[in-house]
């Protein structure tokens, strides 16, 4: 096979670069258009309209910080009024989480090319995972409120429901990352699925799975804490009765926020140095 000129490969990358370049420009120029176009319809249907309203932004969160300085002497015992709350919210999340990835575990190593139990089901359970992570939580929280009424099961059962997809797509792109061979090794000498699984996989891919089971705890919470809103229960619930009160109501709604920011927060520095030690182990000791 003759050589390739120099002059001819350089101009081939060239133009290989000025299509990428293009195709670029041209997703950006769609991407701007329907984020404007968006905005435009959203602002024509919407009540107030959003550049009239603009200069009124800080009117809600200045009234709500006025009436909580107002009448900071009974922040604590709003704090201890609504800690039962709080704890009810962790517990939502807490659960769903774990329900999740337990669910997300099996349909990912069932849906992984080289661990899969049935093989020709892989799109099926690829298709179920897609299902279940593009089902947004409030949807599915407002069908089982309808059903079960209101609480934190259907809550609990809406954030479990979506978590297993969204891990379990995580949890798959871990699993093509394990070797095979402890597997075939544990096949050959008549190990169980099940036994594979457990013995060969497992081992592999747990701190990268329970690194991503801390990260979807952390959304979770706020999660739980948004569906209280539509009576899913949990502090947003709460939440929502003292903003729906208004003034004289305030003072109960800034300590429920100081109550879930101060919760996302800690659960969000426990579970990074969590994530940090499942991740890289005696390196970052060593750093220390």
């Amino acid at each position: 096979m003759a050589d390739i000129p120099l002059t001819q490969v350089r101009a081939d990358y060239m133009a290989m670069t000025h299509r990428k370049r293009l195709y670029s420009g041209i997703l950006l120029a769609v991407f701007v258009a329907l984020m404007a176009s968006g905005f435009v319809l959203a602002d024509d249907r919407n009540a107030g309209g959003f550049w009239s309203g603009l200069h009124r932004i800080f009117d809600f969160p200045a009234e709500v910080l006025s009436e909580a300085a107002q009448k900071l002497p009974d922040l604590p015992a709003h704090i201890v009024k609504y800690a039962p709350s709080l704890i009810e919210t962790i517990n939502i999340a807490g659960a769903s989480t774990l329900i999740g990835a337990l669910f997300a575990m099996v349909l990912s190593m069932l849906a992984t090319k080289g661990m899969a139990r049935w093989p020709r089901l892989i799109p099926l359970f690829r298709r179920a995972m897609d299902i279940t992570r593009a089902m947004p939580e409030i949807v599915v929280a407002l069908v089982l409120i309808f059903v079960l009424g209101g609480g934190p099961v259907p809550a609990m059962i809406a954030i479990a429901f979506h978590t297993t997809g969204a891990l379990g797509k995580l949890f798959s792109e871990v699993n093509e990352n394990a070797s095979l061979k402890p597997i075939e090794g544990l096949h050959s000498v008549g190990a169980s699925w099940l036994q594979r699984m457990m013995l060969g996989v497992v081992p592999q891919v747990a701190p990268n799975y329970l690194s991503y089971a801390l990260l979807r705890f952390e959304i979770n919470i706020r999660a739980s804490a948004i569906l209280g809103f539509v009576g899913a229960g949990g502090i947003g619930y709460d939440l929502k009765n003292a903003m729906s009160w208004g003034k004289g109501q305030y003072d109960e709604a800034a300590a429920i926020f100081l109550l879930l920011f101060g919760t996302i927060v800690i659960v969000d520095q426990l579970s990074s140095v969590l994530r940090d030690r499942l991740t890289y182990g005696t390196r970052l000791e060593a750093t220390l």
